[in-house]
This record gives C-alpha cells, structure tokens and sequence, in this order.
C-alpha cells in the first residue's frame, strides 16, 4: 500500500515543455493569447466574457459576406391583425378612409390569411398569398403588389 503519492510536477523534471507543446506558450501572461483583442477568435474562451462585455454575442459567429446572395425575409402580416390595428393605422397615417372603403399602405409587408371581411380594403402590399387575395376580393377591396427592388 503505497502512502506518499507521487506529485506530478517531479515527472516532467528534465522535459523542456512540462506537456504543454511550445515552450513559448506558458511564459510570461501564459496561454491568454496576448493582450488587448487578440485571441478573442473562435476558439478564445478564456477572452470570452471580455468580448461579450464589450460587443454583446454578435461578435462570435460567421460573417456577413458569407450571407450576400441571400433575400431578407419579408415581414409578414394577416388580415385579422389589419382589421384589429385599423384605427391605429388611420391614427399614424398608413391608412385613409375613403367612400366606403380604407387605403392601406403596407408596401414592406407580405398579407397572408382567409378571414372572411366586412370592410371593404384596397390595401398595397409588397407580397400576397392568393387566399388573402380572394377573401379582400370578396369584401368587395383590392389588394395591388407593389416590387422594391434591392
């Protein structure tokens, strides 16, 4: 039965790195990556609360040029929430009432829905589904798509 165990740092006696590679990388501030910005990449945990402090989680992750032959996604919105928000809208100027029917200016957004209407909507829109066509048709509106170009 053995007492005394045998502490690990009389192994590495005579080894020139002590199991850590390059002799270079333990001395002085040891394996931080230097100071300031650097070693702060992907694989630089020990920095990582730094750079979270200072730039928030968008610092880590791929880069924006990666991602230039995608669309941005259209914001999307249902014809129910048009209904509920009208008066808000007519309010804030993106809608007008007319001779029996609303103008609504949504040039940035996608409608998508079938609710079935009783105001009848002529609304611009960037994109639309056929069924939100359909059911603004039957409400006796008109819904016109309206191309931005990049």
């Amino acid at each position: 039965m053995k007492l005394k165990k045998r502490r690990k740092f009389s192994r590495w006696r005579g080894s020139r790195t002590h199991g850590r590679g390059r002799k270079n990388r333990t001395r002085g501030s040891g394996n931080q990556g230097g100071v300031g910005m650097s070693g702060t990449g992907k694989r630089g945990d020990q920095k990582k609360t730094l750079v979270i402090n200072l730039y928030g989680n968008d610092y880590f992750g791929k880069d924006k040029t990666l991602r230039r032959g995608r669309r941005a996604r259209i914001q999307s919105i249902t014809l129910r929430s048009i209904l509920d928000t009208l008066s808000t809208m007519v309010k804030k100027g993106t809608a007008k009432q007319e001779k029996g029917h609303y103008v609504v200016d949504l040039n940035n957004y996608k409608i998508i829905g079938n609710d079935k209407l009783s105001i009848a909507l002529k609304i611009s829109a960037r994109a639309t589904t056929q069924s939100a066509k359909d059911a603004v048709a039957k409400a006796g509106g008109e819904i016109s798509t309206v191309n931005k170009s990049k």
